[in-house]
């Protein structure tokens, strides 16, 4: 064994578990880390590695294929990216516990997902309605891996066997249970008991609890040779060289080792503490791996010139103790037969099953949708998705849009809370009571409504005949719309949750050539906007209630609370040729307008993403810029104006770096609620994903000192606290309830608070002329006379005889 050159690494990651894989041709190196960064390192060349973002906690895992490479993680959620454009092309699947390992089949339309769950799901990458379960484990799983062939899958249990499972017939079978090979191990432990299938597909290598590395005969699951005597501590990875003539192994004993297959002799060494993956270069003389501690290193010239090549089209054969078969040559990546067998399958195959199984499903108390109908639109459709509402076509023009060229043409009409198809699926409403989606099964939809208070209502299912394209749910019902279609008028329905009558349903449909273009649903009214320009508002029992034409027209969207119903339309045309985007309010009750055609203040060359009312009643907006905005003095005529509560740039994981925008939701206790997209995403997709919240911060500097005590932090509180307050007040009628007042009283506390301790600052730094102007925002006596002691503290006499006279004339 010659004398091994010291290697110097590349900081990769952060302290935490490491892994990597080569791309199948070899050109690029991908390692992921518990920093939540994926790293794709172009081989041979210095270059800095593209930085990817996608997943919220520790990656635990990544594979590749030849189309594509895929990560796991603790956050439960597994991604799938182009190999060549890197870009974020879907999440395949998610589980409800941390993702621990996954990999593609041989030839690479499957992803195997293993998870601290006890189920391990393999899903079709081009059409993820094809889903299989491998079940039941009696404890989570630690590591997974295909056979070279493609027809058998092992999954390495937490609770210390290997599970053999054959794919070669419709459903998964297991075959052959293996215990006391490997040790019970907990699933985030760095020791593995990882099962490393030769290349000739007649044995796998896997570490023991003595610090070895055992081989079995795949014929009859027979121990075969060890690979003995070279680690003393735990061994953290196996891998076979490409052609299987050496054996790669990892351990906490600080060492690298490099077996020779055919007589189990360490050929090569490293002496290279805490490494904790392993991958061999799929074409050369190289073996990279990685710590945890972040580092890469890549060792060439492994093994000698002289020795046999570690990677070539021949294989060498799995040490077996009687090796009467000759080793194969090198097999065909498609030689499945229950991956062909799959893939002949009829292509209606409806992803959500027949009518009586949806009949059956909503007779559950809580709606599943992990059996198979699966997360993955068909390859070719995503390439020429083209299809979905007057939405659709608004947002691809918007993304055709450079930044530095100003919006131009109309505001096109669209359903907030809704998102465009992808595949067959598209959610229709998407809020903080639940979620609406369909699915589109050629001759009808099939609509799902799915709470997440499961006390309160039910989920259930139904097929849909007008193939509704809009919806809304609250706390009473949900109602729904769909455009004109062959000759069908455009209808609009309303299904209440609960009621004491029978038959509580109705429908109503629009004369002829009429389309609803968006509606709106509050406690009390129904409001639905037209192509025609009219809003038509109907009772909970669909009694025409109020009906108007919008005075600016296209109408884009609505949305309404209690009685009070916001229009929002094109307007007149500004200079660069874009329309103004306006808005009216309207209570319907009382029949009158509160604000009338006033102007949408959207950013320049910007445009509107949703609008709705916040939980305590407000009218909110998200623009294109990311910023979210509260209409302040709405109700006094004449006087409103757009104030930005939040601007999501500014948030400090946007800061940082993190390439990732925020799909709106909701504002409710004084947080904005959205969804986290990554990777480029402009909408959610299947599985739902889950809600982010964020506290309100307004953007009166470009970066907040995040010290809650800096004079930045004080006056952000103190500006935020007074608009929260002024909304408050606005709301209160008259005197208004005791918990109205309580609320009040803790916002001027509030308000309160943050000056007095910029008073603190201002006297210790003897301005006097701040100290008193602060003085005078006070709101409260009780803080005047704080402020006097605060200045008498910091022997600012003048100022505290000043904060006297502020007093006395509050008192006159």
């Amino acid at each position: 064994m010659s004398a091994q050159p010291r290697l110097i690494p590349k900081y990769a990651h952060t302290k935490g578990l490491t892994r990597l894989a080569y791309s199948t041709d070899g050109a690029h190196l991908i390692t992921v880390g518990s920093n939540q960064v994926i790293r794709k390192f172009q081989v041979d060349s210095e270059d800095e590695p593209v930085t990817i973002e996608q997943h919220n906690d520790a990656i635990t895992g990544v594979a590749t294929s030849s189309e594509y490479f895929a990560t796991c993680s603790e956050d439960a959620s597994v991604s799938l990216f182009s190999m060549t454009s890197n870009e974020f092309i879907t999440m395949p699947t998610r589980c409800t516990l941390p993702v621990r390992d996954i990999a593609f089949s041989p030839d690479g339309e499957w992803i195997a997902v293993a998870s601290d769950e006890t189920v391990v799901k393999l899903v079709n990458t081009s059409e993820s309605t094809k889903m299989m379960k491998l079940q039941p484990h009696n404890k989570s799983i630690k590591h997974i891996a295909f056979h070279p062939s493609g027809s058998l899958i092992s999954t390495s249990c937490s609770d210390g066997n290997i599970y053999i499972w054959s794919l070669s017939s419709e459903s998964p079978e297991l075959l052959k249970t293996l215990p006391n090979i490997i040790a019970a191990l907990e699933p985030e432990e760095e020791t593995s008991a990882r099962v490393a299938w030769h290349p000739d597909g007649r044995a796998f290598a896997a570490a023991t609890k003595m610090k070895e590395v055992v081989v079995v005969n795949r014929n009859d699951w027979e121990r075969q040779v060890v690979f003995k005597n070279g680690h003393v501590g735990d061994i953290t990875d196996v891998a076979w060289s490409p052609n299987g003539a050496y054996l790669a192994t990892a351990g906490k004993d600080g060492k690298v080792l490099v077996w020779s297959t055919k007589d189990q002799a360490i050929v090569a060494k490293q002496e290279i503490k805490n490494v904790v993956s392993l991958a061999w270069h799929p074409k050369q003389n190289t073996l990279s791996f990685t710590t945890n501690l972040g580092q890469l290193f890549t060792w060439r010239d492994v093994v000698l010139e002289s020795s046999p090549a570690p990677f070539g089209s021949r294989f060498h054969p799995a040490p077996l103790l009687h090796d009467d078969t000759p080793a194969p040559v090198r097999a065909n990546g498609n030689a499945n037969p229950l991956f062909h067998a799959e893939a002949e399958e009829d292509d209606d195959d409806e992803p959500m099953g027949d009518d009586n199984d949806l009949a059956a499903a909503a007779n559950d108390d809580w709606i599943v949708d992990d059996d198979g109908a699966g997360y993955i639109p068909d390859l070719k459709e995503r390439e020429a998705r083209k299809r979905g509402p007057a939405q659709d076509d608004r947002v691809a023009k918007r993304r055709a849009i450079d930044k530095s060229v100003e919006f131009s043409g109309i505001h096109e009409p669209f359903q907030p809370g809704s998102t465009p198809w992808r595949g067959k699926r598209r959610y229709l409403a998407l809020n903080m009571i639940g979620v609406v989606w369909t699915v589109d099964q050629d001759t009808h939809n099939t609509v799902t409504v799915e709470f997440f208070d499961k006390d309160a209502h039910r989920g259930y299912h139904f097929t849909d005949h007008f193939k509704y394209d809009k919806a809304c749910l609250d706390d009473n019902g949900t109602l729904y719309a769909n455009s004109s279609d062959d000759g069908q008028p455009s209808t609009v329905f309303f299904r209440p949750h609960e009621t004491w009558a029978n038959k509580a349903d109705w429908s109503v449909q629009l004369p002829k050539g009429e389309d609803v273009t968006s509606i709106a649903l509050s406690n009390s009214h129904i409001v639905a906007c037209t192509s025609k320009g009219y809003v038509r508002v109907w009772s909970f029992t669909g009694v025409p209630v109020r009906m108007w034409r919008q005075k600016h027209m296209p109408v884009v969207t609505c949305a309404t609370w209690g009685n009070y119903v916001m229009v929002l339309g094109n307007g007149a045309m500004n200079a660069n040729g874009s329309a103004e985007l306006t808005y009216t309010i309207e209570n319907v009750r009382r029949d009158e307008a509160i604000q009338s055609q006033d102007v949408v203040a959207l950013p320049p060359g910007g445009y509107l993403q949703s609008v709705f009312f916040s939980e305590e009643g407000n009218p909110c907006i998200y623009d294109s810029d990311g910023v979210v905005l509260v209409l302040l003095h709405w109700r006094t005529p004449g006087q409103a104006k757009w104030v930005p509560l939040l601007d999501t740039n500014m948030l400090p994981r946007r800061t940082e770096g993190r390439q990732e925008s925020y799909w709106p939701v909701a504002v409710a206790q004084n947080k904005f609620h959205c969804i986290i997209l990554k990777g480029g995403e402009k909408h959610p997709y299947f599985p739902r994903p889950l809600f982010s919240e964020f506290d309100f911060t307004v953007p009166i500097y470009e970066k907040v000192d995040p010290n809650p005590s800096s004079v930045q932090s004080l006056e952000e509180q103190h500006l935020r606290f007074s608009v929260l307050h002024a909304l408050g007040e606005d709301a209160m009628s008259g005197n208004g309830t005791a918990a109205e007042r309580m609320d009040l009283a803790k916002k001027e506390i509030s308000i309160d608070k943050a000056l007095l301790q910029l008073i603190q600052l201002a006297c210790k730094d003897a301005r006097g002329s701040k100290a008193i102007e602060l003085v005078e925002l006070l709101r409260r006596e009780v803080s005047l006379d704080a402020a006097v002691k605060i200045a008498l503290h910091h022997n600012q006499t003048a100022i505290a005889e000043k904060i006297n006279q502020v007093k006395e004339q509050r008192l006159q």
